[in-house]
């Protein structure tokens, strides 16, 4: 999740522990600790691959966050002026406000290695969205009535209490997508697939499924209001005979462990060199993939594995206009967007795209 939710996420916590106790100060610390886990975004491991894959890595693991806020309980009860709070409280005030930064961040579909440094492949329950208004809002409002009266604790609580009550909406808003999308899967034999449910930008009725077959992966749209109307997937080309030269290369391999098989191939001219590309098609949304990267170049009809990947710009963006028309389709317009329309026409796969 993005830096403002969890910075308050963390201040919710942090009052409705210890606000009674220690007041305003409780937010703040709580602020300031919410925020911690992130900063290894400033970290450069000198490779693009590595710079994404390692991110949410060992500053999210739930071993050293545990080990962190045992430290800082210890330290508190040694030399915090505050002698009458005991070291199990001290202990669940920083191990909450710690360890719930990955555990939100896990309900995203980025990704987070919770047990690192154990090599499992990170874990990504997505049931919202790296932003989402409708869960930040009622945090920042709650901790707004908490700095300025001084019912710190229960205003704290009332934020924890509505955002929870979200996520379990979530929650539920996925498992209907999933009961929606079983027939149809089974219709075109792809119940085995990979499957990837996810909800589209800043909400949780609007959600994107993607399904993994061969060379092809499928798009689709479905919306908690479109009632018994059946998902219908729309092919995309994935290129995946190029996935053996992409694995030859340490950077492949990392994003194979990182993506699993959501990844798609292709070749481009960069600087007069032919170029293999792997693209996330978990990330961002069909047309707005940001997280594409340089594996190989072609040398002499051989494909060179490349000692520094490079992470590619992104050229398009989400527009307001998409995003009237991704509110349209939330409200059950089956009409008003479809998963690919806004994607490339190299990567369809059939020449008549399906309705959504």
């Amino acid at each position: 999740m993005d830096s403002v939710t969890q910075a308050a996420l963390g201040a919710a916590i942090g009052g409705a522990l210890l606000g009674r106790r220690l007041g305003r100060k409780a937010i703040l610390i709580g602020a300031v600790l919410g925020t911690l886990p992130d900063f290894d975004v400033a970290l450069d491991y000198g490779d693009a691959v590595a710079n994404v894959t390692e991110h949410r890595g060992f500053s999210h693991s739930l071993f050293v966050l545990t080990g962190l806020a045992t430290l800082l309980a210890l330290l508190c009860t040694r030399f915090a002026p505050a002698k009458d709070i005991s070291l199990p409280r001290w202990w669940c005030f920083f191990a909450l406000i710690l360890i719930t930064h990955p555990l939100l961040d896990a309900l995203t579909t980025y990704g987070t290695q919770l047990l690192w440094p154990l090599d499992l492949a990170p874990t990504a329950w997505p049931i919202i969205f790296i932003i989402d208004p409708l869960y930040t809002l009622p945090l920042l409002f709650t901790l707004g009535v908490a700095l300025v009266s001084q019912r710190v604790r229960k205003a704290c609580t009332w934020g924890l209490a509505i955002t929870s009550v979200y996520l379990m909406m979530a929650a539920g808003a996925k498992l209907v997508v999933e009961q929606r999308l079983a027939p149809a899967l089974a219709e075109q034999g792809l119940e085995e697939a990979p499957l990837l449910i996810q909800p589209t930008p800043f909400n949780i009725v609007l959600w994107r499924a993607t399904v993994i077959d061969g060379d092809r992966y499928h798009e689709s749209l479905i919306s908690v209001f479109d009632g018994d109307r059946q998902p219908r997937f729309e092919p995309l080309i994935r290129n995946a005979g190029l996935e053996t030269f992409a694995l030859a290369s340490q950077q492949g391999e990392r994003l194979m462990w990182f993506a699993g098989s959501f990844l798609r191939y292709e070749t481009r001219l960069l600087e007069g060199k032919e170029t293999l590309i792997a693209t996330d098609i978990r990330l961002g949304f069909p047309g707005f993939h940001p997280f594409s990267f340089t594996l190989a170049t072609l040398e002499e009809e051989h494909w060179v594995p490349l000692a520094v990947s490079e992470q590619l710009e992104s050229t398009r963006g989400i527009q307001m206009q998409t995003l009237s028309r991704l509110a349209a389709r939330a409200a059950g317009n089956t009409s008003a967007l479809c998963a690919s329309d806004f994607e490339a026409h190299e990567w369809r796969a059939e020449r008549v795209v399906y309705r959504c």
